[in-house]
């Protein structure tokens, strides 16, 4: 019997596409509505089937911009051009299968799961068998629940299988076939970006309540550090929710559809391990400093589960979310080490980080605009609030700079600074990197986040040498200048 005499019945989730039908539509629903958490326990306990089905209602996945395998498309294309039948077949809701189906163009027939029978295993088995008959179809699987097919099969074809599985796959079908589609998941590289590793450069912010009040010793160092280390397993746990629940929005942006979860280089079902072992590694190392510390980041974890489920859909309160959570940051490490933290400091912080939230926004919008886009998927901006946003991130960042002007004159200053007039500097140097964000955000050469861009971008290095040299010019007495020179 020749290969394309019979039919090339082909799995869904892990085979022809990177992720997973079901794990899709929950984390659709999921982000449309909180409450699909427990809203899906009655349909779970109608059968798996139901559960597919209810999800399937609820969730609204784009089908286009799904990470498919494209090997294993072209396998079927050329499977098709010698002549063969080929058959979409999965335990995924039919509906899903069908749709997915029609854009592909590449199936004669499809069969999935309905709201009362979950095709998968054994019924999918007895499906095959009924319509084309032991040895007359072969199978393209992922997974050790397919063996059972591959048994029956006329050929057994594997997809990214792992060596234990297809030693199994071998042992039961001598006519097998194993497609090595590349893969990430036991890379390393690929978990630090799940992770956002880059994004930790925010959490040393929890270090300035120590040198803003000069207090840089070796406890507060230590505590300090304990609570970055925290921040980062906290905010990375953070992370990872939001990459789930932004899961159509980041495949339908031209960078962020790179992303591990978005690009199917991480299965989606990993989060049920690596959400909850961040959060909790995190907050077991609050337990080495103190109670207000562990009180104020579980606030930020509230704070920014709550802007990743609805507060980013928000016109304005989203700006505002992000610039409390940096904030929040410093706060934390004055938790941390027991610093007071200066009023000037609260003030300078809040409106520098509304600014830099600003212009992130400003920066996703004129993007949306080049690429003719008018509204923002999962945001609540369109392209025409652009200068609205502009607007704010002006005035907030010249507010933050005339607090810094205003702490030059206080009474505080004296007590840290012999020279607080150097501080003008400061001023003069932030208010030039001010206008040079957002003027760079404007024209849309802006990638990424102010502060990681910040970070990469040279001019910006440099103003921020400049920077911490005329602060530590300020805090140190010409008469010390004096007698390190002569």
């Amino acid at each position: 019997m020749h290969e394309t005499d019979i039919i090339l019945a082909v799995d869904l989730d892990g085979t022809l596409i990177k992720t997973d039908i079901l794990h899709e539509t929950f984390w659709s629903a999921f982000s449309k509505n909180w409450k699909t958490t427990y809203k899906v326990i009655p349909a779970l306990f109608k059968g798996k089937a139901n559960l597919k089905n209810y999800l399937n209602n609820l969730s609204e996945i784009n089908i286009r911009t799904l990470p498919f395998n494209k090997s294993v498309i072209e396998y079927v294309k050329k499977f098709k051009e010698r002549g063969g039948r080929t058959a979409l077949v999965t335990a995924s809701n039919i509906n899903i299968a069908k749709n997915i189906a029609d854009h592909l163009g590449i199936f004669d027939e499809v069969y999935g799961s309905s709201s009362t029978s979950n095709l998968s295993g054994r019924k999918k088995l007895e499906l095959l068998t009924s319509k084309y008959g032991k040895k007359k179809f072969s199978y393209m699987g992922n997974s050790s629940v397919d063996l059972i097919i591959w048994k029956y099969a006329f050929k057994a074809i594997s997809v990214n299988a792992s060596s234990v599985l297809k030693k199994a796959c071998n042992s039961i079908n001598p006519n097998t076939e194993h497609l090595r589609i590349n893969s990430s998941y036991n890379s390393i590289e690929i978990y630090i970006k799940a992770l956002r590793v880059h994004q930790w450069l925010k959490n040393f912010l929890v270090f300035l309540p120590m040198f803003a009040s000069h207090k840089i010793t070796v406890p507060y160092f230590l505590e300090s550090l304990i609570a970055f280390i925290s921040f980062s397993l906290i905010s990375s746990s953070v992370y990872v929710l939001n990459d789930l629940l932004d899961l159509n929005a980041d495949r339908a942006h031209p960078r962020k559809k790179e992303r591990p979860f978005a690009s199917g280089s991480i299965p989606i079902s990993y989060c049920i391990i690596i959400i909850p072992f961040c959060f909790l590694l995190g907050i077991a190392t609050t337990f080495f400093i103190n109670k207000s510390f562990l009180i104020i980041i579980l606030i930020y974890y509230i704070l920014t589960a709550a802007y990743s489920l609805f507060l980013k859909r928000k016109v304005i309160i989203d700006i505002f979310t992000l610039a409390s959570l940096y904030t929040t940051r410093i706060i934390a490490g004055g938790a941390a080490t027991q610093i007071e933290i200066s009023f000037w400091l609260l003030g300078f912080s809040i409106f520098i980080f509304l600014s830099l939230a600003a212009v992130k926004r400003q920066a996703e919008l004129v993007d949306l605009g080049k690429r003719g886009i008018l509204k923002s998927i999962g945001r609540g901006y369109c392209v025409n609030d652009l200068k609205k946003i502009n607007f704010i991130a002006i005035l907030s960042g010249f507010i933050s700079v005339l607090i810094i002007g205003m702490y030059t004159r206080s009474t505080e200053v004296l007590l840290l600074y012999p020279n607080p007039y150097i501080l003008w500097g400061v001023c003069c140097i932030l208010s030039y990197w001010l206008i040079k964000m957002i003027i760079v955000s404007y024209r849309g050469e802006m990638d990424d986040d102010p502060i990681v861009f910040a970070v990469n971008d040279r001019m910006s290095q440099i103003l921020f040498i400049a920077i911490v040299s005329l602060i530590l010019l300020s805090a140190t007495s010409f008469k010390l200048i004096k007698d390190l020179i002569f």
